[in-house]
């Protein structure tokens, strides 16, 4: 009889340690570490940062290069990049990332000092000051201007800092930002109104082009394909976790332009809520941000092959 119960223990000790190690699996022994950007893909993870009780580790970062560096060298699992830089990981990578979600729709403006612009057509003959030449604000700014058949110069500066500066010292009066510096200027010279959301342009090219679902999207998030392969159960309560905090940004401006400035995200609770609604933060997933997403890249990879990494992402690059 003690023989038996010492081999019903024996087997029961067993079965446990197997239970452990099955869960053990698929919960990462460590923090799921997140990286992100300050301004808007911050914003969309301010929330999970301040309601964080250890399951993450955030990484925020102010150059876009850091957040690839990071994921390239696994020192990050998941990042919010933006929407060129997802593509260019996955191919640089031979599929080693896979895209969650979109998490911005686009935040481009055109603004003026002035009441002359009231549509695309109103830019013909004038000079606007932008920043992002070789990346998706010049791709989508000359698709628009193209398909609208608008001649109008785009002068480049090398930051959108910059472009503030030259508007506030009265050396331009049409300029193309994204939020928050919009914000900022706004806050800074009143005179400056938007004039143009680069959003419904973008939509209405892209619908006069055949492209039904393209939609500006401005950020998306990856996860290295070996993390998501050893830790699903993460990756999934990740998923609901952002999509909650992206929910609270949108309901709860106040709020979450308090929490966004805490983590100095933006420096400023005043402009993270005036810029907050503008940024539009969104949680797309699965074969909707594969529709969306998808023409996206065929219009950039038609501007420039370089931007997306050379080729289009293929079906394996989304997570459905």
């Amino acid at each position: 009889m003690k023989k038996i119960i010492k081999t019903i223990a024996v087997l029961a000790l067993v079965l446990s340690l197997t239970a452990v190690a099955c869960t053990a699996d698929t919960t990462p022994a460590r923090p799921v570490r997140v990286a992100a950007l300050k301004g808007p893909t911050g914003m969309a993870v301010a929330h999970m940062m301040k309601q964080n009780e250890g399951a993450y580790e955030f990484l925020i970062e102010s150059q876009p290069a850091n957040v690839n560096a990071l994921i390239i060298s696994g020192q990050a699992d998941i990042a919010a990049v933006p929407i060129n830089a997802g593509a260019v990981l996955y191919n640089k990578t031979e599929g080693g990332v896979k895209a969650l979600s979109l998490i911005t729709r686009g935040m481009l403006y055109v603004l003026e000092k002035g009441e002359s612009i009231q549509s695309v057509s109103d830019l013909a003959g004038r000079t606007v000051a932008a920043a992002g030449q070789g990346a998706t604000p010049e791709y989508v700014m000359n698709y628009i201007l193209e398909t609208n058949g608008v001649d109008a110069k785009v002068e480049y500066f090398s930051e959108h800092a910059e472009v503030v500066a030259r508007a506030l010292a009265g050396q331009a009066d049409v300029v193309l930002l994204p939020e928050p510096m919009v914000t900022n200027l706004l806050i800074k010279d009143s005179s400056y109104r938007k004039a143009l959301d680069v959003t419904e342009l973008f939509g209405d090219a892209a619908r006069q082009n055949g492209l039904e679902d393209a939609q500006l999207s401005m950020s998306v998030v990856i996860v290295r394909r070996e993390f998501l392969e050893s830790n699903p159960e993460a990756v999934a309560q990740f998923m609901q976790d952002l999509e909650a905090s992206i929910a609270f940004a949108n309901e709860n401006v106040h709020e979450a332009a308090q929490e966004i400035a805490e983590l100095e995200i933006i420096p400023a609770a005043a402009v993270a809520e005036k810029a907050l609604p503008s940024c539009t933060l969104v949680f797309i997933s699965g074969e909707d941000m594969q529709a969306q997403a998808a023409p996206l890249y065929d219009i950039l990879f038609a501007a420039n092959p370089q931007s997306v990494g050379g080729k289009v992402p293929d079906d394996g690059y989304y997570f459905k």
